[in-house]
């Protein structure tokens, strides 16, 4: 933002900047803007520069801030001396492992070398010379190893974690932290939208009280399936097409919650800054898609297959007077898609962009990233291995041989010499020798 010298009142402010100037600047900035586009107006602006305001982004020239009382005219601002936000977390110069993946071979929690239960014996001189012994290094000292087993909530926390790496390490951050509340994240969720699918991908859910409701889900496909409704018993009638989308329209505008959810907001907007790179921002919205509950990511699947074959649908009749059918598919869903739990004016816009990037890759995107999924299990199968190996190691052994006990097993065969041909006897080289038949 650009700041010079204002005079207000006989009086003169250095490094300071008018509201319209602000307005003037940023409006600009956000139509240029990847994320935002050229449709962004200037009253929008204006909410978001209330919003800084509010926050203390910027105060005005006597330093008030707090409330939302920003408006398009000549009053003098200024920026704070300070910034109150956290720093963008930035692409680390090298990667690293943030999260610590869990190890199976540590103490149960509660148990500790020193919190080991002894019996008191007698002082003898036996007693003392082993003793004595061990402390000059002649007899290795024991310690007491607790075996874990590799348990179900390994397993889930081990999902967990690597999802989460993995998603960081797509995004190029520092810490999650600033974009996802780790806490939140329930690993049930992520192994339920991995393994609970039906053939065509969809989610299956465990508890039937969450589905969509039948009349829903039976419009849908009404719809989804135009005009061919196998579903449809009632006469259809002229403009019923418009009542069955309204009925679709009413029952997703009503959800408590973006099916997206609150928490998960600011993770996928940080995906819309990867819209240039598509096949890295169709692999974080498919992590990110994993995190959703089962319940949510159903709809979502079932909601955007229908969205796409309506936008396809060339015998569909127009379902709003004025609007193109995908302009009114995005209007229509973006909001229960995805919003902020503090609405700004610009969330729309932010969700509009992320719903026609849904809308395009759909079916790339509610798929389950098979690179995670394939890591995640072979780390999981090589620690039931590890852990089978100490449990059991002569019956490892003879399941799992290595290399030098199959040498053992299994000697190498002397190598058979290539039979030589019989033209092979003969010189090839044997310089050609004229006898009496070319004679004359």
């Amino acid at each position: 933002m650009p700041l010079r010298k204002h005079r207000c009142r006989f009086k003169s402010y250095e490094r300071c900047f008018t509201a319209a100037e602000a307005v003037d600047w940023l409006h600009e900035l956000l139509r240029r803007s990847q994320n935002f586009g050229p449709e962004v107006t200037r009253k929008q602006t204006v909410q978001l520069l209330k919003k800084f305001l509010k926050n203390h982004v910027i105060e005005d020239i006597k330093g008030k801030w707090g409330q939302e009382d920003f408006e398009d005219n000549r009053h003098l601002y200024r920026f704070p001396p300070s910034s109150p936000l956290r720093p963008y977390p930035k692409r680390p110069p090298y990667q690293k492992d943030v999260i610590k993946f869990p190890e199976w071979d540590d103490p149960l929690p509660g148990t500790s070398q020193e919190n080991i239960p002894v019996r008191p014996v007698v002082m003898n001189s036996e007693m003392w010379y082993k003793r004595h012994s061990i402390a000059i290094g002649e007899v290795p000292a024991c310690r007491l190893v607790h075996r874990r087993q590799l348990t179900e909530a390994n397993v889930e926390e081990l999902w967990k974690t690597m999802t989460l790496s993995y998603l960081q390490k797509i995004l190029g951050l520092d810490s999650l932290e600033e974009v996802l509340n780790v806490n939140l994240v329930n690993s049930k969720f992520i192994i339920h939208n991995v393994y609970s699918v039906s053939n065509q991908g969809v989610v299956i859910l465990d508890d039937k009280s969450k589905e969509l409701p039948h009349w829903v889900l039976s419009a849908m496909k009404c719809l989804a399936n135009w005009p061919n409704c196998s579903d449809l018993k009632q006469p259809m009638y002229l403009g019923f097409e418009k009542d069955v989308f309204k009925t679709i329209a009413d029952y997703y505008g009503h959800l408590k919650e973006p099916l997206l959810t609150f928490h998960l907001f600011d993770a996928f907007v940080s995906v819309l800054g990867l819209l240039q790179k598509e096949k890295m921002a169709i692999e974080a919205f498919q992590v990110c898609c994993l995190l959703l509950p089962p319940e949510n990511r159903r709809k979502l699947q079932l909601l955007m297959r229908m969205m796409a074959r309506i936008c396809l649908n060339k015998e569909m009749p127009p379902l709003c007077d004025g609007f193109g059918t995908r302009t009114l598919m995005v209007q229509t869903f973006s909001h229960c898609i995805l919003c902020s739990k503090d609405e700004v004016d610009l969330d729309d816009l932010l969700a509009a962009r992320l719903v026609t990037f849904l809308m395009d890759n759909y079916q790339e995107i509610l798929k389950v990233p098979l690179a995670l999924q394939t890591s995640i299990e072979e780390r999981v199968a090589h620690l039931r291995r590890v852990q089978f190996q100490k449990s059991y190691p002569e019956v490892y052994q003879e399941r799992f041989p290595t290399p030098e006990s199959e040498a053992l097993l299994f000697p190498e065969k002397p190598k058979a010499k290539p039979q030589l041909l019989m033209w092979a006897l003969k010189n090839p080289f044997q310089p050609f020798q004229r006898t009496r038949s070319f004679r004359m």
